[in-house]
C-alpha cells in the first residue's frame, strides 16, 4: 500500500465541502467532527423536554381515553365516519383522475368551438357541457378561467363553473348510490342545480360588468409534457379533496354522535330553518362534491329538501370554492357572484323540493 504523502493534517473544523473534496475514505476525514448532530444549549434541552410531554400525554391519553374509546358512542361515531369515507373514495379518485385527464388533454380552446356565440344561448350550452364533462369544484375554476382566457363569454364560462361539479356523471351516480331506492333525490339535484347555473348566468350575461371580472393568469407551463400535467392534477386534487373529505366524514359522524337528538330534531322539524342550516352547513364543511351526497344522507334527521339544499349548495358555494374564486377572477367578483349563486340555489332548492321531494 502506498505511503500517504506527508503534510499538515486537515483541521479540525473543516468544512463539509473540504471533506467531500479529500474523500471519507482518508484517515483524517473518516468521520464528521465530533460536535455534528449534537445540539447543545436551549435547543437540546428544548427537544428533550418537548419529547417527555409527548411522551407524557400519550400515557394521559391512554389511561383517560381508554375505556371511553370502546363505549358505544365512539363505536358509533367510527361506523359512521368510515361507512362515510370508504363508500365515498371510489368516486372521488374516478372524478378526480377524469377531471385530471379532462385538464391535461382536452385543450380550452375546444369548448370555444362548441359554444354558441350569444351569450344567452351559450349559458344552457355551457350547463349541459357540465352534464357530461367531469369535473371537482377544484378543477371547475381554472378550466372556467380558461374559457374566458380563450374568448368564451364570461357567462358561460361562469356557468360551466357552477354546473360541472354539481350535475356530471360522476356527481349524479354517486348521489344514486348514497340514495339508493331514491330516483327523485337525484332528478331533484339534476333539475335545481341546472337551473341554478344557468339562471346565474343569464343574471351575469345581463348584469354583469367587465370590471368586476379580473381576467385569470395561466395556470400550467405550456411546455410541460401532458402526462406530467395529468399526474400533477391529479396528486393535487385527490390530496385536497380528499382531506376535505375526511373533514367532512369527520363533521357529519360527530354531529350523529354528539349533538342531542332533541336539539337536531328541534330544528329538523322546522321546514325553512332546516334548509337553512344545512346550506350553511354545506359552506361550512365544502364537501368535494363527488363525496356530498354520502354525508348528505347520514343526516337522517333533515327533511329530503334540506338534504337537497346541503347538495345543491355545497358544489357551488362553500369556502373552498370562494378562496379559488378569490385568488383567480378577484374578490369584487366574489361579493357579486356568491350571494347571487346562494340565492339562486336556496329558491330553485325550495321549488324543485316542494315539486319533487
Amino acid at each position: 500500500m502506498p505511503e500517504r504523502p506527508a503534510g499538515p493534517a486537515p483541521a479540525a473544523h473543516a468544512s463539509l465541502g473540504d471533506s467531500l473534496a479529500t474523500g471519507w475514505d482518508e484517515p483524517d476525514g473518516a468521520l464528521p467532527p465530533p460536535e455534528w448532530g449534537r445540539p447543545r444549549g436551549p435547543r437540546r434541552l428544548a427537544t428533550v423536554w418537548g419529547f417527555a410531554l409527548f411522551t407524557l400525554a400519550l400515557v394521559a391519553g391512554n389511561a383517560w381515553l381508554s375505556d371511553r374509546l370502546a363505549g358505544e358512542a365512539f363505536l358509533a361515531w367510527a361506523t359512521v365516519f368510515t361507512a362515510i369515507s370508504l363508500q365515498a373514495l371510489p368516486f372521488l379518485v374516478f372524478g378526480v383522475a377524469l377531471s385530471g385527464a379532462l385538464t391535461a388533454f382536452v385543450p380550452a380552446s375546444f369548448y370555444r368551438r362548441v359554444m354558441p356565440a350569444n351569450p344567452f344561448a351559450a349559458v344552457p350550452a355551457a350547463g349541459a357541457a357540465g352534464m357530461v364533462l367531469p369535473g371537482c369544484e377544484c378543477a371547475s375554476v381554472p378550466v372556467a378561467g380558461g374559457l374566458i382566457r380563450r374568448g368564451v363569454a364570461p357567462a358561460a364560462a361562469l356557468t360551466f363553473l357552477l354546473a360541472a361539479p354539481a350535475i356530471n356523471p360522476v356527481v349524479l351516480a354517486a348521489t344514486a348510490v348514497a340514495f339508493a331506492g331514491q330516483p327523485e333525490m337525484v332528478l331533484a339535484r339534476l333539475a335545481a342545480s341546472f337551473g341554478t347555473a344557468v339562471v346565474v348566468g343569464w343574471v351575469w350575461a345581463r348584469l354583469g360588468r367587465t370590471d368586476w371580472l379580473r381576467l385569470p393568469g395561466a395556470h400550467h407551463d405550456p411546455q410541460a409534457p401532458r402526462w406530467q400535467v395529468f399526474r400533477d392534477s391529479m396528486v393535487h386534487d385527490l390530496m385536497h379533496a380528499g382531506g376535505f373529505l375526511v373533514v367532512g366524514a369527520l363533521a357529519a359522524a360527530t354531529v350523529n354522535v354528539v349533538v342531542p337528538r332533541e336539539w337536531v330534531a328541534a330544528v329538523a322539524d322546522m321546514p325553512v330553518v332546516s334548509v337553512l342550516v344545512l346550506a350553511l352547513f354545506a359552506i361550512v364543511l365544502s364537501v368535494c362534491s363527488e363525496a356530498d351526497a354520502f354525508v348528505a344522507v347520514s343526516l337522517t334527521e333533515f327533511s329530503p329538501t334540506a338534504k337537497l339544499a346541503f347538495l345543491v349548495v355545497g358544489p357551488m358555494v362553500d369556502l373552498k370554492l370562494i378562496a379559488l374564486q378569490g385568488g383567480t377572477f378577484g374578490w369584487s367578483f366574489v361579493r357579486r357572484f356568491v350571494p347571487l349563486t346562494l340565492a339562486a340555489a336556496l329558491a330553485f332548492t325550495f321549488v324543485i323540493g316542494g315539486v319533487l321531494l
